[in-house]
Parts: structure tokens; sequence; C-alpha cells
């Protein structure tokens, strides 16, 4: 089911604690489709949880089967990105885009909405956003592309258009979600 949601000026609370790094030991890459491959990955987080590691610049899906697929992400510039543990509260098929006041801030000649489906809309292709203040993990559009493997977001986990795609049809509202340094 698709919904269309207006994502910027929502505030989310954050929820939990700050994660171990500790869990990201032993990667072995195993197989490799598109962007995204599955990987081995030893950790105690159960089946089904997204892991975000900062420095790799990845984001994790456990498998429990000491597996995980890996996806890569940019993450936020310096001083914007996050660590902690919270969850999924929302998934969103081309959501609208309202810019938050820090990105006005940098970007102040920005529509005040920016619609679904337009090739300017960072949320790209569907946005799974956190129970945390204006953060979500998206898509990206055709020029923002590049960014994949950096710092470069106000504080959102940006992915390739399908790899978002391929990560929304494996998670659902509730998914664990730890971001690690």
């Amino acid at each position: 089911m698709s919904k269309t949601k207006l994502i910027g000026h929502n505030a989310w609370l954050l929820a939990g604690c700050v994660a171990s790094v500790a869990a990201l030991a032993s990667l072995t890459p195993v197989a490799a489709t598109a962007h995204e491959s599955v990987v081995g990955f030893q950790s105690d987080f159960p089946a089904g949880t997204i892991v975000i590691s900062q420095h790799e610049r990845k984001l994790y899906l456990t498998e429990g089967n000491g597996t995980a697929i890996r996806y890569p992400i940019a993450i936020g510039m310096s001083g914007r990105a996050w660590s902690g543990e919270t969850y999924v509260d929302g998934k969103y098929m081309a959501p609208a885009w309202s810019a938050p006041a820090v990105v006005r801030a940098v970007h102040p000649n920005l529509k005040s909405v920016i619609p679904g489906g337009s090739p300017r809309n960072p949320m790209g292709a569907a946005a799974i956003t956190l129970k945390l203040s204006e953060v979500a993990i998206h898509g990206t559009t055709s020029s923002m592309r590049r960014s994949i493997g950096s710092a470069a977001s106000f504080g959102c986990i940006r992915m390739y258009n399908e790899d978002v795609l391929d990560l929304y049809n494996r998670v659902s509202v509730g998914t664990r979600v730890v971001s690690v340094p």
C-alpha cells in the first residue's frame, strides 16, 4: 500500500540508547546483486535489525544466520550524523518534502513543498521514517547519487533509489534501527 506524507516538519522523538560498535566485527563478502550484497555479519542483533555503520558508510539488514544484506549509504555531514537506537515509524512511496529549518537556512530559495515524484525531491523513490526528529532513510535524486559513500546529508540516511525500494520491501513499521559511529 502506497501512502503519501509530507516529510520534513514532523518531530519524531529519539528512542533508545547508544549501540556498541563491537557488533560490526567479522564482515566477509558472500554474494552481490545490484548495489546491495549479502555479507557475513556476526553480531548479537536479531534478524530484521537495521544497523547503520557510519564509519563504513554502509547499512546492514541482519538476516540472523550470521549474514546481513549490505547497502552503500550517505550519512549526515560532520555534526549532523546520529548514533543510537530507534525504530521505523513510517514507510512512504514518493513522499512530498518540505525542507526543515536547518536546510532552509542553507538553501533559502527552496520551494515550500516539493511534490513526491519530482526529480528535485531529495526523498527520491521512497522514505522510511525513523522515530527521530526529521530523520529518514530515503532514496536520492539523480544529481545526488554521487553522494552515496560520503557524509553529505543533514542527518538522514541516503540510499540509491533501487536500494531504498529493496529495503522498503524487506522492513516494516517497528523495525529496530541502530546507528553506530
